[in-house]
């Protein structure tokens, strides 16, 4: 039988599993705002405590070869931002008022929602989703990646138990354990709504599911400087973008565009921030570990160290380095160092004019990472407006790591999340951050308002022809 169809053992557990879903539902709708706001306090700390997500990093990282223990336990910080978010907003009742228009919005609960868990974050992923999903009083299924699945299912059992203390069912979320490509097909199918993080084809699955559903697109954070670049601070925001989870976040600085006056000044600096500097011939090394010969992506040199980068290429990359820098030969699809990397290492470019750096960002979006993200260290207002105005992305992070501030940090204004809509650019329906609102239904209510009805000659100006109305 194909390893992709479900057997009789698998639809039995995704039954069983949607039936106690759908059992919960029911109560968990009927729940105030006080209620749910403090069963997602209760989850929230269940997972994000110190002792215990240093234990599901650690758990995480043996299952799955990927990430850093050092880095990925900032993500515990992460899940504190999401709560803090979803406190701040009302979910139950009333959630807005907009008294000029005679308008109010009542939040609802979706239902069931399938939530695909993605192998680089089984952790953050399932407390992130359950946060806003249980604040919007839904249910939730998880679907684990494969490879990670035992990481998520005990991440889902702890909140699991934090919810029977607070004397609420435990199949409020659900994790399925018998997964593959046709179980979570399944499952989006069943479900009411479906929160895919993940790879492409994990997002095309979902929204070929029949049903609605919010998808990730794929990234190739790339950075640009301009003469105005604070060195020092931009350098260290890019190591600690890159070197974050050793790279594997869709938002880790893959592409540094410098401008020629500074660029040996900001190289000089990244060294002294952990860079290595590849030669030429080494970074064709590095090539032939990364990719095939079709230019596929290899799975072995994903989220790995800068030292294990050199071990696996045979270049001796000291052990205190933190990230691998080699000159970018061109930017195209034949050019494989101006796609996404996915690991410690990272493309630099030289620019020389404003217009001409437009023109590159733009070369280096149909390479990859339409729609995700760019970035630029620039205290020029007019270089961040014209910049803003021309990629082709969902999000600008201005003299901030990309890494740490995309999805959401403490020191902006972005919605916490781990799910980053990428518009119809990166193939998705929403260019935001996937947040509260996004697990909900939303029921408006309009009350009269005195008529707002502006006269032909306002509406239509110049081109108003009362002879014509006749």
């Amino acid at each position: 039988m194909p390893a992709d169809d479900i057997t009789k053992e698998k639809a039995e557990e995704l039954d069983a599993a949607i039936a106690r879903a759908r059992a919960v539902q029911k109560e968990i709708e009927g729940y105030s705002q006080e209620r749910v706001d403090r069963l997602c306090q209760a989850i929230a700390w269940a997972v994000a405590n110190k002792k215990t997500f240093t234990g599901l990093v650690e758990e995480g990282i043996k299952e799955t070869g990927l990430g850093d223990p050092v880095t990925r336990m900032n993500k515990r910080f992460k899940i504190r931002g999401v709560l803090r978010d979803a406190l701040r907003q009302k979910s139950v009742g009333v959630i807005e008022e907009i008294p000029e228009k005679g308008i109010a919005k009542y939040g609802k609960p979706v239902g069931l929602i399938a939530c695909i868990v993605p192998t680089t974050n089984p952790d953050l992923t399932p407390a992130g989703m359950a946060i806003y999903g249980i604040k919007a009083r839904n249910v939730i299924i998880f679907s684990p990646h494969p490879r990670s699945k035992k990481t998520t299912q005990h991440t889902v059992n702890l909140m699991r138990e934090a919810l029977v203390r607070e004397g609420a069912p435990a199949d409020i979320l659900q994790c399925i354990m018998k997964v593959n490509k046709a179980m979570s097909e399944a499952l989006n199918a069943k479900s009411d709504l479906v929160m895919a993080t993940g790879g492409q084809p994990t997002v095309r699955r979902a929204y070929h599911s029949g049903k609605p559903a919010y998808g990730v697109g794929a990234g190739n954070a790339t950075m640009i400087f301009d003469e105005t670049t604070n060195i020092e601070e931009a350098a260290r925001n890019t190591m600690l973008s890159k070197t974050s989870d050793y790279g594997s976040g869709c938002s880790a600085d893959g592409n540094l565009l410098i401008l020629d006056s500074i660029f040996d000044q900001m190289v000089a600096q990244l060294q002294k921030e952990g860079g290595y500097l590849a030669s030429d011939e080494e970074r064709e090394k590095f090539r032939a570990i990364m990719w095939d010969a079709e230019g596929h992506r290899l799975a072995d040199s994903v989220a790995r160290s800068a030292y294990d980068m050199g071990k696996l290429a045979g270049v001796d990359v000291p052990a205190d380095r933190k990230f691998i820098m080699v000159m970018g030969t061109g930017i195209g699809k034949e050019h494989l160092f101006s796609g996404e990397k996915l690991t410690t290492l990272m493309a630099l470019y030289k620019w020389d004019t404003w217009p001409n750096v437009l023109k590159m960002m733009h070369e280096i979006y149909e390479v990859g990472g339409k729609g995700h993200s760019v970035g630029i260290y620039s205290f020029n207002d007019q270089h961040i407006h014209e910049l803003a105005m021309e990629a082709p992305v969902s999000r600008i992070m201005v003299r901030q790591p990309q890494s740490r501030a995309n999805a959401g940090s403490f020191t902006n204004g972005m919605p916490m999340t781990s799910s980053l809509g990428c518009g119809t650019w990166g193939g998705n329906s929403v260019s935001e951050n996937v947040c509260l609102k996004h697990y909900m239904n939303t029921t408006w209510v309009s009350r009269p308002l005195p008529e707002d009805r502006p006269s032909d000659q306002e509406l239509f100006g110049e081109f108003y022809d009362p002879a014509l109305e006749a």
